[in-house]
């Protein structure tokens, strides 16, 4: 979600501070939420400004850079390896266990698709084109 204009805090901050405006009323007619006004004015009553709060990036990873190149390094070497398999590699090697779906989502940054061995060797016999 996109953070609201400066300009539309600087207007709803600017209403608030009107005689006989209740905080109700400025979020109806900027049809903004209650809990927005309110901590919008709380922020600066609090010297922070009228700003957006800067963006925090999400979560931590929790495999560093080093463990994540053991994993692509390991499908590299075999590609039909499971995603059990890589996660019993972490903890052989490393001492980290970790779910399933974070394997997956390193696997998936790197492009690569998990390729399974073939359930049955080819034909010797080649069909007549």
């Amino acid at each position: 979600m996109k953070a609201y204009s400066e300009d539309l805090r600087t207007r709803v901050a600017g209403a608030c501070g009107h005689a006989g405006a209740t905080r109700q009323q400025v979020a109806d007619r900027f049809g903004v939420s209650l809990s927005f006004v309110t901590k919008l004015l709380r922020r600066q009553r609090a010297g922070g400004g009228l700003g957006p709060k800067p963006a925090t990036g999400g979560r931590a990873r929790c495999l560093d850079a080093a463990a994540r190149a053991l994993l692509v390094a390991r499908v590299g070497q075999q590609p039909d390896v499971t995603l059990a398999e890589l996660q019993a590699l972490l903890v052989a090697e490393r001492g980290q266990a970790v779910c399933l779906g974070v394997v997956w989502r390193v696997l998936a940054e790197h492009d690569l698709r998990r390729r399974k061995k073939p359930a049955t060797p080819p034909s010797a016999t080649r069909p007549a084109s």
